[in-house]
């Protein structure tokens, strides 16, 4: 009795503290649920299911905390309980612990807002790049009540705590160092299964994706993908062996004019054209933030928000069926620098190295190109002036202080001030970069020079401001405003492209990144990767729709197929114009890896767990059917692979 006496005092504090959290993680949970009712799957049931894994979850994040304080307990002499250090290790360190589990209830539902899932590795990022998230968060929520709600919700907390003696007790209680083994025991241990047994990705138990979400606990997500920024196909997805998986891929990328320079595990290639082309034109190439096929006309959208890329649709090759490889810029990126399909873990622009690698420059600089790369925010965001710089781009960008590896030989140029008309948390606004854009053309068009100049947007971002009188949508009032300004700063640039003597000789190619959300009730919402792309050319590129399904990795070898360009290939995407061209989509969501072939879909998730759906257009559906060993085959191969050739050094 008096052990139990004992414990229960000098733990109070701790116990009190494990009560609230886990009452405002279960209110947490309960609005997620109502967030997304029409969403969710509901029955007495499920929200059973979901509360209990939830709670599982949610002692999960307990554990961790109960180490650091049982390990307190044992340490402090027993003499200096209540003393004055004692009290202020336990009132600072409680409030701040508190202050900081409160901050994450309130991250936890912006979060939410924005992605429609639980901390995820967009997460882990944002720690890392701390002046673009800070300045997003300032621009785009009213931190003058949220900071001081923040700060008065753990005031009340604090205070109650004192009322109900939970700290006096906690002073007061006097335990001998034998009685404190135990507790410490006790948590290390469970901590320790944690750890070791329970992954983020067992509370995936659901086929309805927000179900699984809401089971989740925020804390623990976090860590999870922290943990997870890289991993090993073989370790935790199916496998076959390589020499089949490289058959398998070869036969996919066997192009007309295809002639494999190796029989390894390479996919390098000879790419021949009978005619052989000589034309040098310069390529303007946009990557446009967030732009969902959804916003134009040309997809149904009837608001009228994408006026300029639904008129130039008609005059290019309009690409109605590509989808994007992930729901982030850096996949994008990686798909039609590297023509790759998306590699588990963390996109190869933030991975360690990714220089030299054989990209889309080495093709245009074997043809004596200029590459350039462009970015209105600081290129240290997301890696991506480390990843343009070492693979042969100069970079123009809004520099912040950030500086390149000595390593990297490529020239930085800064976006200097009075260039600079309007800018937010992310950059400069998008009619400023492609001011510079047309500026630096000019350069090189005086040097005779053919350039590829490669621009990421910015603007259709939170918090969506721009520049004020330029649409009739006012700034930073939601989406639409930032699709229809981006759309009209991309009919500026080539308003003013037009008068230049450099413009028929040029490529316009526009590709979104990704879309603007990829959040859906299934494992992979389908609908929500689909984007449009475009390549105009005045007297090069013949207008045209494509119906064939394809992927971002397509653009770059479908251009490089219509300029008629003999070239070496180390890509995985093809010309969709060949006549062996072989219809599929790749989509990654970092942990699951999907490969699209008409209405079948076939999904590779981490623990080596897979499924095969076939998808109902309409409604947008995954409706699970019985697995095809073949293509789960070819699924496989085209992860295998390009995981392979990334860890073996032989993307070079």
């Amino acid at each position: 009795m008096q052990f139990t006496s004992y414990l229960s005092k000098r733990y109070a504090l701790l116990l009190g503290f494990s009560g609230w959290f886990l009452l405002f993680s279960l209110i947490l949970r309960i609005v997620f649920l109502i967030w997304q009712l029409n969403d969710v799957e509901l029955s007495v049931f499920t929200l059973a299911k979901i509360l209990g894994i939830g709670l599982f979850y949610d002692i999960g994040v307990l554990s961790f905390l109960f180490v650091i304080c049982t390990f307190y307990i044992l340490l402090i002499p027993q003499k200096w309980m209540g003393s004055k250090l004692d009290k202020f290790i336990i009132y600072s360190g409680f409030g701040l612990t508190l202050l900081i589990f409160v901050f994450t209830f309130f991250a936890e539902i912006t979060f939410w807002e924005e992605f429609k899932c639980r901390f995820n590795f967009v997460a882990v990022d944002y720690l890392i790049y701390t002046f673009e998230v800070v300045q997003n968060i300032h621009e785009s929520y009213p931190l003058y009540v949220l900071i001081p709600s923040m700060l008065l919700i753990t005031g009340v907390i604090f205070y109650y705590f004192l009322t109900k003696q939970l700290f006096s007790q906690t002073f007061t209680a006097k335990i001998s160092f034998k009685n404190r083994v135990l507790p410490f025991a006790v948590a290390l241990i469970i901590t320790c299964c944690y750890t070791l047994f329970v992954t983020n990705s067992n509370a995936e138990w659901s086929t309805n994706r927000y179900n699984n979400e809401i089971s989740k606990a925020g804390i623990y997500s976090f860590f999870a993908e922290l943990r997870n920024n890289k991993l090993d196909f073989k370790t935790f997805y199916t496998s076959i062996s390589d020499e089949e998986a490289f058959r398998i891929i070869r036969n996919n990328l066997q192009e007309e004019n295809a002639r494999f320079i190796t029989n390894d595990y390479s996919i390098k290639r000879k790419i021949s054209d009978s005619l052989d082309g000589n034309a040098k034109p310069n390529v303007v190439f946009i990557l446009i933030e967030s732009m969902s096929g959804s916003f134009m006309t040309e997809f149904g959208n009837q608001e009228e928000i994408t006026p300029f890329l639904d008129s130039i649709a008609r005059e290019s090759i309009f690409f109605k069926n590509l989808y994007a490889t992930g729901n982030r810029t850096v996949r994008g990126m990686e798909a039609v620098t590297l023509s790759i399909p998306p590699t588990p873990g963390q996109s190869i622009v933030k991975r360690p190295n990714n220089a030299n690698l054989y990209t889309i420059s080495n093709v245009f600089k074997s043809k004596n190109y200029q590459c350039n790369f462009f970015y209105g925010g600081d290129g240290y965001f997301d890696n991506m002036n480390a990843f343009y710089g070492g693979n042969g781009f100069d970079i123009y960008d809004r520099g912040r202080g950030s500086i390149l590896s000595d390593a990297i030989k490529t020239t930085r140029h800064n976006i200097d001030d009075d260039e600079v008309t309007f800018e937010n948390a992310w950059g400069i606004c998008d009619e400023d970069i492609y001011n510079k854009m047309i500026k630096v053309a000019d350069e090189y068009h005086q040097k005779n020079k053919p350039f590829l100049n490669f621009i990421m947007t910015t603007s259709n971002h939170r918090p969506y401001t721009y520049p004020k009188n330029k649409i009739d949508i006012p700034s930073g009032t939601g989406r639409n405003g930032a699709v229809k300004y981006s759309d009209y700063a991309l009919q500026q640039m080539f308003a003013k492209a037009k008068n230049k003597p450099w413009f028929k000789n040029t490529i316009f190619v526009f590709v979104a990144d990704h879309c603007a959300s990829s959040a859906g009730k299934d494992e992979i919402d389908v609908k929500n990767y689909q984007i449009p792309a475009i390549i105009y050319g005045q007297n090069t590129i013949q207008p045209q729709k494509v119906t064939k399904l394809c992927s971002q990795i397509d653009v770059f070898p479908t251009l490089f197929g219509q300029l008629h360009w003999n070239y070496t290939s180390n890509f995985f995407g093809t010309n969709v114009f060949d006549k062996n061209y072989k219809e599929r989509a790749l989509i990654g969501t970092y942990l699951k890896l999907a490969h699209k072939t008409n209405a079948n879909v076939c999904i590779l998730s981490n623990q080596k767990k897979n499924a095969n759906y076939k998808w109902n257009s309409s409604s947008n559906h995954l409706l699970l059917i019985p697995m095809n060993k073949s293509k789960q085959k070819e699924t496989i191969a085209w992860y295998q692979t390009a995981d392979y050739l990334y860890l073996n050094n032989k993307l070079k």
